[in-house]
């Protein structure tokens, strides 16, 4: 079978969607045991292009990486135009994935797609107003056209039902895997004392301004307390800094894993 996953994501820093991505990937790579042909399909810009071969780097995957001035522009309009096929560019296809960022049209095979929360439909204020622009057109389409919607949990699976009308049969459960790096075993970060750990972006939707309030209440018991938190700065307008709070931005995979082990 010939097999391509639009991996586009992963042209940006990676967080939990893109390690998602790369991880169905090395999950169908491992899969597959060579015996189909997976194509991972991502017309983006330079620095996208690099970031993305990063990625996808020891994989057994053909890389289809067109250069795209203005990529994000061009990618929504191909999907709002409907036209040419994704075979145009990838040759015939047996199954196609399309991400959160584009929904290209195909001629035939399996179409398939993941959805990982309805969060822009059930709280828009939660989001950015391009998060809303970019995923509310892509629901209408992957409930009118897919033939498998894949999400990350049973809840995921509930919300794709009532909200957008899919039926049952068409969606499937995917759990999360683990990456091999977050082991228990193994180097351990060290941030000067005993710390607790939250990650992920800083937007509204994470509440973490709710955190640093109950932090604050434990660390009147146990003033040796840090918090630190990982993640890349969102729209969180709300202040984050407090006494005990630590900010420590983006990380990569392996810091992340030292983090959680070191975590108390």
């Amino acid at each position: 079978m010939r097999i391509a996953l639009d991996v586009t994501p992963l042209s940006r820093p990676r967080t939990g969607i893109g390690n998602y991505f790369r991880g169905m990937l090395a999950g169908l790579a491992e899969a597959a045991e060579g015996g189909h042909e997976l194509i991972a399909f991502g017309p983006t810009g330079p620095w996208g292009r690099t970031r993305i071969r990063r990625s996808l780097e020891g994989l057994p995957v053909e890389l289809r990486l067109p250069l795209l001035p203005r990529a994000h522009w061009w990618r929504t309009a191909w999907s709002r135009l409907g036209r040419p096929p994704v075979e145009t560019f990838l040759g015939p296809l047996d199954v196609f994935h399309f991400s959160d960022w584009m929904y290209p049209p195909q001629r035939g095979g399996l179409r398939a797609t993941t959805i990982h929360d309805l969060v822009p439909l059930r709280f828009p204020d939660w989001v950015e107003p391009a998060t809303v622009r970019m995923h509310g057109p892509k629901y209408v389409h992957a409930a009118r056209t897919c033939d498998r919607v894949f999400v990350n949990s049973a809840f995921t699976r509930g919300e794709v039902v009532e909200l957008l009308g899919v039926p049952e049969e068409r969606v499937v459960v995917a759990y999360p895997g683990i990456d091999p790096r977050f082991r228990p075993d193994g180097e351990r970060a060290d941030l000067g004392g005993p710390y607790v750990l939250a990650v992920g972006t800083l937007e509204p939707r994470k509440n973490l301004p709710a955190l640093a309030e109950a932090f604050a209440l434990v660390r009147q018991r146990h003033p040796e307390l840090t918090l630190a938190v990982a993640g890349l700065e969102g729209w969180e307008d709300r202040p984050l800094e407090a006494e005990g709070i630590r900010l420590l931005g983006y990380v990569s995979d392996d810091e992340l894993a030292r983090l959680y082990r070191g975590a108390a």
